[in-house]
């Protein structure tokens, strides 16, 4: 299945930005000027004043979800969206997709910034944005049927098994790349992840009503 049109232009937008950023050497800045910083998010002063101008911080979930640290850290990304994108894309749409990557990309820096509001470290990477993809894809595309339990719809409990699962796989992925969970924005996964499995049926629903 061919990738949509969103899906391309987003991976195009990533790689173009990547490129640029490396070719001029402009890491830093970058990292400073659109990086999410949690402690500019929660309303606290951060003096970066010799920089000169700064994302705003309200914007800064979107600018840091464009900007990525090395080669292995945008293929991994752009990979996954390459390949849960085009699913996604083709059941929602690429406007309601969309919907769903930039709510994706605030509550993953939600999550951050409710964990560690006064964090100076800053996140950056799409994986937040992908993170609702993926919780999307799993949500439309698991092939088990959950039966309820109770009086409890076997779609909640999906979520909540679906949550749990992916909570275990980014605390042994940061176990693994460092031995703790320094160096990897594991709230922000998680914060994107629940974000699509909450939000995936309302906007499919919204698409079939709209139509």
């Amino acid at each position: 299945m061919p990738a949509g049109k969103l899906t391309n232009g987003l991976i195009i937008a990533n790689v173009v930005i990547f490129l640029v950023v490396w070719i001029f050497g402009w890491d830093q800045e970058a990292l400073l000027r659109g990086g999410m910083f949690p402690i500019r998010l929660s309303g606290e002063p951060l003096d970066l004043a010799e920089y000169g101008w700064l994302v705003p911080a309200w914007l800064t979930p979107m600018s840091s979800a464009f900007l990525h640290s090395g080669i292995l850290h945008i293929s991994f990304n752009m990979f996954m969206l390459l390949f849960c994108g085009r699913y996604v894309e083709q059941a929602l749409g690429p406007q309601l997709m969309a919907v769903l990557y930039v709510i994706g990309a605030y509550a993953a820096a939600l999550a951050e910034t409710v964990v560690d509001s006064s964090s100076m470290v800053p996140m950056i990477g799409a994986s937040g944005a992908i993170s609702a993809i993926l919780g999307a894809y799993a949500l439309l595309f698991a092939r088990n049927k959950i039966d309820p339990i109770g009086p409890i719809p076997g779609y909640v409990i999906r979520i909540v098994w679906l949550t749990l699962a992916w909570i275990g796989i980014q605390l042994l992925v940061g176990f693994a790349t460092s031995g703790n969970l320094q160096g990897i924005a594991i709230y922000a996964h998680i914060g994107g992840f629940v974000a699509g499995l909450i939000l995936t049926r309302p906007l499919l629903g919204w698409r079939f009503r709209s139509a």
